[in-house]
């Protein structure tokens, strides 16, 4: 009404009134536009009604509407939901996501919008999927893990190899025979444990078993998880569709797919000359298959098999809310929300420059991220990687089974020094030392004898 409005004498770029006015200010319930909290409305509508409340130093009275509705002409011609409150004069203002469509324009009079939106779709992550990526096979295990298997690869070939050189039980007479364990051989024999092709001449000492015989078992789970992992991605491969805009939604079947009843949304679709786009239209009708309101198209989404058609903002909130929902990257039909006024009202003017006010010092966006924070941590509808977490049990045991090998060979080692010690009335340490120098260095080991034929 003109006695409310708010176009004032002022020497500021926000034009005030000589004394707060009133408003009546219509909204809708919505998450996250306005929701309620006790006797109290909060949502993005409410801060921003507050924030331009400010600027412009008006007082409202907020209610919501009546019906429950956006606003669109009955059979009669009359106007429902805000836009029909505006219209009759019930309320001066509608702080809503309303979309600036051409037939509101000719009922009421709209403001510049304070959010860019547009038409897009969600549905659960299992019925989209991404293009296959290159060496999609190596995802099948995190980084890390690939990693720790090479680790673990490395160590094991290392610990065969130290092993078959301690162990006299592996290797009995160092200065005559040759080690069938060479750091190569090694290597290799662990790789063919790796792929249960094996790869003689296996281990005699038991240390050197004990080692082999945990590797197998590493192995055996590895390539287990592996594989179970591989299975999972393959089917879900073959199940899913790639489902990325209206026209791969448009040309299949397997899906159903649907918007609001009586929305903007399905207006657009209704309205354009796109053939995809009413070909999408005339499904949605021959199908029945509307949501009432944006609550139970989220939920038959969630359920699986839908595709909920929806404003994309909306439809973020959605995906920040519940994990298993994605929203298609195609965004049409942009479009904006904006306050609605009566016809003629002067408070346009004003509220569409405390709206570029808010837009420049950044206030919009921190509504924005304030309402739409995401509460998932991750974003993936197919299988997993592993991490390690996942086989840290295998990569312990494996640790464990690679210290126990190396101890044992330094047991039997020892055995057989104390023994020589014993023969030759030598210290152990002495004995074991000339022994290790032996096998690694591959001289000989030092005897009384021996020593007599160097000095002649």
């Amino acid at each position: 009404s003109t006695s409310l409005s708010l176009m004032c004498v002022s020497n500021s770029s926000i034009a005030k009134c000589n004394g707060p006015q009133v408003l009546r200010v219509t909204t809708i319930k919505e998450e996250p536009y306005a929701m309620s909290k006790g006797s109290e409305l909060e949502g993005f509508c409410i801060d921003l009604l507050s924030a331009v409340s400010k600027k412009l130093d008006f007082k409202y009275d907020i209610k919501l509407v009546k019906d429950s509705r956006y606003g669109k002409t009955d059979d009669s011609g009359n106007w429902n939901g805000m836009i029909g409150e505006i219209v009759r004069g019930e309320a001066d203002i509608a702080v809503a996501p309303l979309t600036v469509t051409a037939k509101r324009e000719t009922a009421v009079d709209m403001t510049i919008p304070f959010m860019q939106t547009g038409l897009s779709f969600i549905l659960r992550k299992d019925l989209a999927s991404d293009d296959s990526q290159f060496l999609s096979l190596l995802n099948l295990f995190s980084t890390e893990v690939w990693m720790g298997v090479l680790v673990a690869y490395l160590l094991t070939s290392i610990c065969i190899f130290l092993v078959s050189r301690i162990s006299p039980c592996e290797w009995e007479q160092p200065d005559t025979e040759n080690n069938l364990f060479t750091l190569s051989h090694s290597f290799w024999y662990t790789v063919g444990a790796l792929t249960l092709q094996g790869a003689g001449p296996h281990p005699k000492a038991l240390s050197g078993r004990v080692i082999t015989s945990i590797w197998w078992l590493f192995s055996l789970v590895l390539l287990a998880c592996y594989f179970a992992n591989l299975s999972l991605w393959l089917h879900s491969d073959n199940q899913q569709q790639s489902i990325k805009s209206f026209e791969d939604l448009a040309n299949q079947n397997l899906i159903e797919y649907g918007t609001i009843k009586d929305s903007s949304s399905f207006a657009f679709f209704k309205n354009s000359n796109n053939p995809t786009y009413h070909r999408i239209y005339e499904h949605i009708k021959n199908a029945q298959s509307y949501s009432l309101n944006a609550e139970e198209g989220i939920r038959k989404a969630q359920k699986g098999n839908y595709a909920f058609i929806g404003e994309s903002v909306s439809l973020d909130l959605a995906v920040a809310r519940y994990c298993n929902l994605t929203r298609a990257p195609e965004i049409i039909g942009m479009r904006g929300y904006s306050i609605a006024a009566p016809l003629g009202s002067p408070l346009v003017k004003n509220l569409s420059v405390a709206i570029l006010h808010l837009s420049e010092s950044g206030e919009l966006d921190y509504f924005r991220s304030k309402w739409w924070a995401s509460s998932c941590m991750a974003k993936n509808g197919k299988s997993a990687p592993l991490k390690p977490t996942s086989l840290k049990g295998i990569f312990l045991l494996l640790a464990l089974g690679l210290g126990l090998g190396l101890f044992l060979a330094l047991m039997e080692l020892a055995a057989k020094s104390r023994k020589i010690a014993n023969t030759q009335q030598k210290s152990c340490c002495s004995v074991m030392s000339a022994e290790l120098s032996q096998r690694f260095r591959g001289g000989e080991l030092t005897t009384p004898e021996s020593s007599e034929k160097n000095k002649a």
